[in-house]
């Protein structure tokens, strides 16, 4: 995926060593793995998930439906057709998170964090035929403007949304945007805020995600721990008292990647679709996969406005499409930074996407309830109104998508990276705003395309890189 970004110093390799350089990974006697895949100092505690009852079960399916099984799936990279499990930012109870490099024993006296504060703008000066930063004027909860200055370097790091929000209104972004706004163009970017990428997956129409499968069996599942009478109590008296328990685990379960490229050779879309040399009509090489499956180990979040009651128990089935061709944008409805910016993802606008998208919805209902694992246990939908257990043909998913797809919250790619002859490139490989110094973005935004995977440990590798490049820029400055 990392190589796929033909940018100097960003190839899999490389992004690679810093995911490692920021994970202290904790393994465990039942996961197989390999010690030099992960990293043993970082900040970003990283442990393996211990499944439900429901996730072995649904580990089992993937594998009776041809899935190979890779433990440690996701740091291998070995296979875009297998299952496994998936490691947490989660050890000993505890969630790690970005929080953890300024706090507890990271914690420096030269951070300041100022809460209840938004960015109104990146504060520019001429130099020469160059714009070049000096700081940003802050705005606080009730109106108060302040200026901050910067003796180095201004690092924009606001996320996919709003770090091209904070572009557009210093002037930096599509000339006549900004200036319908009313701001005043200082360096005419046509990439910032476009290029917005995501990770559809599927949803029932009365949930904000997941698709629900009601099982015939008491304590498959972990509802017991969190829905039945007096169990949440129960539950968050035992985290309180030892960090362990329901609370201590996030409930996601067993995880599989998977190619369709056989499931759609009957598509005439997918047959007359353009393809480039050893890629396929997504612009996958066949080392890539097209969607992931994973599943849930209790029915929630509360959905339906009740959970199942003392005597039931649900989990879901995801699907999520990796490598949309459809791409949205981010933009503003005016120079007020108080405004929220206007988000279009545009999802499923390539049809291609709905293709490949309902056809592995089609796949993951027939896991659910063929897999040897799942089959004997599976009642039908959750709630009992719901009949997405009996959609067999792809239109009937095609039909299911096109309604109920949602955002898997993986924004990527409205600052994009790019090399000097890509037009719609806002920053280059040092991460440094075209056109003006001392300004760099740092994050997800400057994904050029979106990796096939959750894009947390991405996201730290392009901060850790950013860290060194900012040190040694630094350094020659002085």
């Amino acid at each position: 995926d990392y190589d796929d970004w033909n940018i100097d110093g960003w190839s899999g390799e490389q992004v690679f060593k810093y995911m490692s350089k920021a994970e202290t990974f904790h393994s465990t006697p039942w996961l197989i793995t390999q010690k030099d895949l992960h990293g043993s100092d970082g900040p970003l505690h990283i442990a393996p998930h211990i499944p439900a009852p429901i996730s072995s079960m649904v580990l089992e399916s993937y594998q009776s439906k041809g899935f190979p099984l890779i433990p440690d799936v996701f740091s291998t990279g070995e296979s875009p057709h297998a299952c496994g499990h998936a490691l947490r930012s989660i050890f000993q109870g505890v969630r790690t998170t970005a929080a953890d490099y300024i706090t507890k024993s990271n914690r420096r006296g030269n951070v300041t964090i100022k809460t209840d504060t938004t960015v109104d703008h990146i504060i520019l000066v001429d130099d020469w035929n160059r714009k070049r930063a000096i700081g940003a004027q802050i705005q606080s909860a009730t109106g108060v403007k302040t200026m901050v200055k910067a003796r180095k370097e201004v690092i924009v790091s606001a996320g996919a949304y709003s770090s091209p929000a904070i572009l557009l209104r210093s002037g930096i972004g599509p000339k006549q945007e900004v200036q319908e706004l009313g701001i005043e163009s200082q360096v005419n970017l046509g990439g910032v805020g476009k290029n917005l990428m995501d990770h559809p997956q599927d949803t029932d129409r009365h949930q904000l995600t997941f698709v629900f499968y009601e099982v015939s069996k008491p304590k498959l599942t972990t509802d017991h721990l969190i829905w039945y009478d007096g169990a949440q109590n129960d539950s968050f008296v035992q985290y309180q008292k030892n960090q362990t328990g329901f609370f201590s685990q996030f409930p996601f379960g067993t995880f599989a990647w998977a190619r369709l490229d056989d499931r759609l050779s009957d598509s005439e879309l997918w047959q007359k679709a353009r393809r480039i040399e050893d890629r396929d009509p997504m612009g996958l090489t066949f080392q890539q996969p097209h969607v992931e499956f994973w599943n849930t180990e209790c029915y929630g979040p509360k959905l339906y406005g009740s959970a199942p009651g003392n005597d039931k128990q649900a989990f879901a089935m995801i699907t999520t499409l990796f490598s949309a061709r459809s791409r949205g944008e981010v933009t503003l409805k005016s120079a007020d930074p108080s405004e929220k910016p206007v988000v279009d993802h545009k999802h499923l606008s390539d049809p291609l996407d709905l293709l490949v998208l309902s056809e592995g919805c089609r796949l993951a209902n027939e896991i659910v309830l063929e897999g040897a694992g799942t089959r004997d246990v599976i009642k039908g939908s959750w709630p009992h109104h719901q009949t997405h257990h009996t959609k067999k043909d792809r239109s009937e998913w095609e039909s299911f998508v096109r309604r109920e797809a949602d955002t898997c919250y993986h924004p990527a790619g409205t600052c994009k990276m790019g090399n000097d002859d890509d037009h719609m490139a806002v920053v280059d490989a040092q991460l440094r705003v075209r056109g003006v110094d001392n300004l760099r973005v740092v994050d997800a935004s400057i994904m050029p395309t979106l990796m096939g995977g959750h894009p947390q440990m991405a996201v730290y590798a392009i901060a850790e890189k950013a860290a060194d490049m900012i040190k040694e820029f630094a350094k020659a400055s002085t």
